[in-house]
């Protein structure tokens, strides 16, 4: 067997993206599509970081500004943003998020024994968003863990706040 043959265990791979001067990583199993930025219709009254929603294919997808969510401030959109749909596990469906972000890079295949806890500090983002950082060609990638950056509960909570102040989540009865 030749070496590119070898499949090496304990690798997984990451969509790469660009958010401000930071890299970042999704398991690419949590990834659905990458589509070209469109602006999301906007839904009153709901946190500041759910752009709107968009139709996809004839479904109503919640498109979330990472960046804002992270708390580092509003996405510019430029040439090269993107909206990244992302599934998500809730109980028994599976629910689509589109995120915004500023450009996609690459699948990359990243081996787990290259990756290293969070920081306890410095990173910009919560330390519960990162699910470690991996370091490749000289840079840190930030891992996030999609269960707690998109956590569900979490957003409801942030969503029943906005309710109670008149306003509808996206996707709510």
């Amino acid at each position: 067997m030749e070496s590119h043959d070898i499949v090496r265990e304990g690798t997984d791979q990451y969509l790469t993206f660009q958010l401000g001067r930071d890299i970042f990583g999704v398991n690419i199993a949590w990834v659905r599509e990458i589509l070209q930025y469109v602006e999301p219709t906007g839904v009153p009254l709901t946190p500041d970081f759910i752009l709107g929603v968009m139709n996809l294919r004839g479904s109503v997808v919640p498109v979330i500004d990472l960046s804002r969510r992270f708390g580092l401030g509003p996405t510019r959109v430029l040439k090269r943003s993107c909206t990244v749909v992302m599934e998500l596990p809730d109980g028994e469906q599976i629910l689509q998020i589109g995120i915004v972000v500023d450009a996609v890079h690459e699948v990359r295949d990243i081996l787990t024994t290259d990756i290293e806890p969070p920081p306890q500090f410095g990173a910009g983002v919560r330390v519960d968003f990162i699910a470690g950082m991996a370091r490749l060609d000289g840079r840190f990638i930030i891992l996030l863990a999609l269960d707690k950056v998109m956590s569900l509960e979490e957003m409801s909570l942030l969503a029943e706040a906005c309710a109670g102040e008149g306003g509808v989540w996206p996707g709510s009865p």
